[in-house]
């Protein structure tokens, strides 16, 4: 899910830091352990996990060090097959996101279509539940027992690459088509009415201006769907089939072998287009938003039916598929016996297997503890850069914003090495509910901080100057200046973390343990075990405690918002 206040950062937060150069000694200690717990506990739970899934990687299973795993790669049946489907079904979906992508922002934000606020609400289903979920409702539609297949007595195959394929599509088109809409909101309205007293027409407009305007819009959006793809592990392990993937073959060689060693270096092997692909989109974002003028006048759709109706069409037809994908899934959790037996029953919602509804209320507690945590330490990280010297903030800076670059298969799979040390301080974490929000946390860690840092920035620093030249302490100045302004952010960087939490997989899939399952691992359990109708159950659960915590934000931010006003 994509932060609602998320931009991207040009400098670094300590840019608007107030001036005074004398401090007392209490306020500087403050802000100096508002910075340093914060860093502390990012080398404890992300670069040391992540430095032990490097060293697992080059110790051999003799004990000595090399490149043995690296070189097993190779003699490993299904590795390269794997490398090659990741590509393949990263890369297909990746072109058919960003032709899709293109179209439903271009037809949102610059034609006259009715219908917007549905699309939107459609678009942010796959959002709300855990990936596999999209898998799971194309079974139902169009898998061997589905709907479709029942209807006209054939049977389909929707395993395997194709049904990965729309699945992918589903799950990352959201996120391309916000990424594609922000940079569609960039235009400049003066370039276009230019262009048209020049006599240019529409079309040379559409190639000539808005292209060119959006290529970097393109080029972030696709390497985000691209990393989002190769590294998702919930549509692979339910609606794959024998279509392995980088993301199956490292959960296969860790639980299923137990050769971690191979695990770590697969790992690795999926660390490294990630971490180009996260670069790149940086790069290109930065391009995109940063040379975005403040005085550009958003261009006023008109309403052109040769262009707005086959958009309207298409956009509508793409977000009901959304909705039958999603709805199904509901759908199906309230039938007998799906698609045979159509009449409404609850007896699919009586779980007993896999823990029944413990695992929801573990999900629901390592959500809050995740969101209470995180906000807490970005709020004091960015707090304190504020009043770091540059070369400290940007090195802090630096640091913040890596974990964007690592799957969350591969940060969980680190937790087992780094975590499950028996003799070590560390060890005493693993198998416990904080140890599942902290790295929960550390997934999105760089969202919620590149979120905070754009909310400290409309902190006025003349008016915490004031505050304190008045005689208010630290403490005063935080308490009447700097968190109220920073409410919204706080809430927005809460209920991100809270949901994101909610519907992880991936990051997790390793960690849990009989104690700690989780709602999300619990569906694929029992998709797995064939329990389909109790997966869909439980699945509509989570998307209700999600929908449930998305309201309940809009309702938080609209308050804090009317109290501001007031």
């Amino acid at each position: 899910m994509t932060m609602p206040a998320l931009t991207l950062p040009g400098k670094t937060p300590n840019a608007a830091r107030p001036r005074r150069l004398h401090r007392p000694l209490d306020e500087r200690l403050l802000y100096g352990a508002c910075v340093l717990v914060p860093v502390v506990a990012l080398v404890l739970f992300f670069l040391l996990p992540l430095g032990t899934i490097v060293w697992r990687s080059v110790v051999e299973e003799e004990g000595g060090v090399g490149l043995a795993n690296y070189l097993a790669l190779f003699r490993t049946p299904g590795i390269l097959r794997a490398v090659g489907n990741s590509l393949l079904v990263g890369g297909a979906t990746t072109v058919v996101c960003l032709l899709l992508g293109f179209m439903v922002a271009y037809a949102v934000q610059r034609t006259r279509i009715p219908g917007k606020r549905f699309v939107a609400a459609a678009l942010s289903l796959p959002l709300l539940a855990p990936s596999l979920v999209l898998g799971l409702g194309l079974i139902f539609l169009l898998g061997r027992n589905g709907l479709v297949s029942n209807l006209i007595g054939t049977r389909l195959n929707i395993y395997g690459f194709p049904g990965l394929l729309i699945a992918n599509v589903l799950y990352a088109l959201p996120q391309a088509v916000l990424i594609i809409q922000a940079a569609l909101r960039q235009s400049d309205a003066r370039y276009y009415d230019a262009a048209e007293v020049m006599g240019a027409t529409r079309f040379q407009q559409f190639f000539g201006i808005t292209l060119p305007n959006v290529k970097f819009g393109l080029l972030s959006a696709g390497f985000v769907v691209f990393t989002v793809t190769i590294t998702d592990f919930g549509n692979a392990v339910t609606i794959g089939g024998d279509f392995s993937v980088l993301a199956t073959e490292i959960y296969n060689q860790v639980t299923g072998q137990m050769k971690f060693g191979i695990g770590a270096a697969v790992g690795i092997l999926l660390l490294l287009p990630t971490g180009i692909a996260v670069y790149i989109e940086r790069v290109a974002a930065q391009r995109q938003f940063g040379t975005a003028s403040e005085s550009a006048l958003p261009p006023v759709p008109d309403y052109v039916p040769m262009r707005d109706i086959p958009l309207f069409l298409a956009t509508m037809t793409l977000a009901l598929s959304i909705v039958a994908v999603v709805g199904t899934v509901v759908f199906a959790s309230f039938v007998r016996l799906w698609p045979y037996r159509l009449d409404l029953t609850l007896k699919h919602y009586s779980i007993t297997l896999s823990g029944g509804y413990d695992p929801l209320w573990t999900s629901l507690a390592v959500s809050a503890g995740a969101a209470a945590i995180g906000t807490a330490l970005l709020f004091a990280l960015v707090l304190g850069l504020r009043r770091m010297p540059p070369g400290v903030a940007k090195a802090v800076y630096l640091l913040a914003v890596l974990p964007v670059g690592v799957p969350g298969l591969v940060l969980g799979l680190s937790y087992i090495f780094a975590f499950n040390l028996a003799g070590t301080p560390l060890h005493m974490l693993y198998g416990t509910v904080l140890l599942l929000a902290l790295c929960n946390f550390y997934h999105y860690h760089t969202q919620g901080f590149l979120t905070m840092v754009t909310g400290m920035r409309a902190v006025p620093p003349a008016l915490e100057e004031a505050a304190s030249c008045l005689g208010g302490g630290v403490l005063r100045v935080l308490g009447d200046v700097v968190v109220p302004v920073m409410v919204p952010t706080l809430l927005s960087v809460f209920f991100f973390l809270f949901m994101r939490s909610m519907v992880t997989l991936s990051a997790i899939i390793f960690l849990v343990t009989p104690s700690t399952n989780l709602a999300a691992v619990t569906v694929m359990r029992l998709d797995e075990a064939g329990f389909v109708s109790q997966a869909a159950a439980f699945s509509t659960c989570i998307m209700a405690a999600v929908a449930a915590a998305a309201l309940a934000m809009r309702g938080a931010l609209s308050l804090a918002t009317r109290r501001k006003a007031a």
